[in-house]
């Protein structure tokens, strides 16, 4: 039998799927050997995968499986900050060091101190940001905005991407000497795809958790279903997955679960949230079907009508919520309830 596989204990593999990390094939499970081994260490990691792999999960688990998992872990999306703002995010500002700077705020790398600090999507970063953190990597110092005080801080930088760092630096788009710095210990997330095996027991694992979170009854995963999940593509991977798992979940009304091509049908408005073309919609009461198009549009405004009513008594009337089981942008879920006049508050 493999080594690999031998050098996974139970209680590992129980400690894993705590952090939402579960496989058997042997692929995903020399990535839990190489996460094991990593964890032990101090050094800087940089973690490349497709988007959805679950990047920060194994980040987590780096974390939570070393000696610094009583101290503070702290992710930040490198992508979702502007590039003024990032180094006052990370190493903080004293008060007045520019216009909006009413107080003095401590940066997360001060609030990470003992701790690791998860930079995701670190691509994104300007040079101006790049240099920074650079510098920071290279002798764990930084100064806050507007303060002439060089603070230290004890904090091991794991960083991801699912771009091809060395494109970009061969590219002049990434600096050369960051990469090197970021890459000492790497770590590679494989695609769904490429562990499709896996997908019942990742499936039972998220329905359990889905049944806790959720305080429903467990419900479980036909083999029908199962192959008719791993015949799909998942370019969003395990994160698209869950959604669609969920989604599932939360619209069965019974023990079981039937998932079929009408969870993955292309529907236009739920893509977008456009309003289909009115002259698409033939006469109400009308015996003949009409066109394909005509027929196509009443069954999306049905489901689309339905399915809105059913996520919103599922979560009381919590748009939020909605979006995240719908797998769509809060706003325009609300543009929908908005297009078929369901009030939320009647669901609270």
């Amino acid at each position: 039998m493999n080594k690999t596989i031998l050098s996974i204990s139970p209680e590992m593999r129980a400690e894993f799927s705590r952090l939402n990390l579960c496989g058997n094939c042997n692929k995903f499970l020399q990535v839990l050997e190489l996460i094991k081994k990593i964890s032990q260490h101090q050094a800087t990691v940089l973690i490349q995968g497709e988007t959805g792999t679950g990047k920060e999960n194994a980040a987590r688990a780096i974390h939570y499986l070393g000696a610094r998992a009583t101290c503070p872990f702290i992710p930040i999306n490198c992508a979702t900050i502007a590039d003024d703002l990032l180094e006052s995010e990370l190493f903080g500002h004293e008060k007045g060091a520019f216009t909006d700077a009413r107080h003095t705020k401590e940066g997360l790398v001060a609030v990470a101190n003992g701790g690791s600090l998860f930079l995701d999507e670190v691509d994104s970063l300007s040079p101006k940001a790049q240099a920074s953190l650079l510098r920071f990597l290279q002798t764990q110092e930084y100064r806050p905005v507007g303060s002439k005080k060089i603070l230290r801080a004890n904090v091991r930088i794991i960083a991801a991407t699912n771009a091809d760092l060395k494109f970009l630096v061969e590219h002049k788009k990434f600096r050369e000497d960051l990469y090197f710095r970021l890459n000492v210990l790497n770590l590679l997330m494989p695609p769904l795809r490429e562990r499709k095996d896996d997908m019942g027991l990742i499936a039972e694992n998220l329905l359990q958790r889905f049944a806790r979170e959720y305080e429903l009854p467990i419900k479980l995963l036909s083999e029908q279903s199962l192959l008719h999940l791993q015949q799909q593509p998942w370019p969003g991977n395990v994160r698209e997955f869950e959604n669609t798992l969920l989604r599932a979940y939360l619209l069965s009304s019974g023990q079981a679960l039937d998932i079929g091509a009408e969870l993955f049908a292309d529907t236009v408005d739920l893509a977008t949230g456009d309003e289909p073309d009115a002259e698409f919609y033939p006469g109400a009461g009308a015996d003949f079907p009409g066109s394909f198009q005509d027929a196509k549009a009443r069954a999306i405004v049905d489901f689309e009508k339905a399915y809105l009513m059913r996520v919103m008594q599922i979560t009381h009337g919590n748009v939020t919520l909605a979006a995240r089981i719908a797998g769509k942008e809060r706003r325009a879920l609300g543009k929908l309830l908005q297009k078929y006049h369901i009030d939320k508050s009647l669901y609270r």
